[in-house]
């Protein structure tokens, strides 16, 4: 329990060195309107009002002290109070996207975490459920947040909260910023090493 009280007053010191170097926050390049993974489409029809079309876009949320320290408590709360499981060995099939009680697999964690940090007052149009592939070829789902000082990862295989492109993931595709039923391509041009050959 320190241990995760001291990695969360750290996280909170470390914010004013990110916001004195605000001139090099990095922003997600978002590409053109792509296919919703199936999962996001059935967790749709169960949750309709969870997937709604935005009548305004409010622009990215200015990050603070405050919102920073909500963000890391949200990560290391989530994370440790999920057991990571498989779809399959939850439920018996590939894959099912669903909010998480105490055991899910990637995809829940973020949409536990987009919850509880939209019931914390963030904009739903900022976070963004996010595909990317790890380094070892896998999907993987992390929650994107938008704002003024870049964009942010949440990740249920990282206890840091870590810009985008400071990951080692290649990002395939997040929801549109405007409809959280539909998605975007990344366009994604740094160079990471994704399973045995460099794109």
């Amino acid at each position: 329990m320190k241990n995760k009280i001291r990695s969360g007053l750290l996280a909170i010191a470390a914010l004013p060195i990110m916001l004195a170097a605000a001139n090099a926050a990095s922003f997600m390049p978002a590409g053109m309107r792509t296919s919703q993974p199936i999962g996001h489409y059935q967790f749709c029809q169960n949750h309709p009002t969870d997937c709604k079309a935005k009548t305004t876009n409010p622009g990215v949320m200015q990050l603070n002290r405050s919102m920073w320290g909500a963000l890391q408590d949200v990560n290391n709360t989530i994370n440790s109070m999920i057991e990571p499981v498989t779809d399959m060995d939850l439920w018996g099939v590939e894959e099912k996207w669903s909010y998480p009680v105490n055991k899910g697999d990637c995809e829940d964690y973020v949409l536990l975490k987009k919850k509880q940090l939209e019931d914390r007052g963030f904009p739903a149009s900022d976070l963004l459920i996010t595909v990317v592939r790890q380094k070892n070829g896998a999907g993987h789902a992390v929650l994107t947040v938008r704002t003024d000082r870049g964009d942010f990862v949440l990740d249920n295989l990282e206890t840091k909260i870590l810009p985008w492109d400071e990951t080692d993931y290649r990002f395939l595709k997040r929801q549109s910023d405007r409809n959280a039923s539909q998605w975007v391509s990344v366009d994604d041009n740094r160079q990471v090493i994704v399973g045995s050959v460099k794109q």
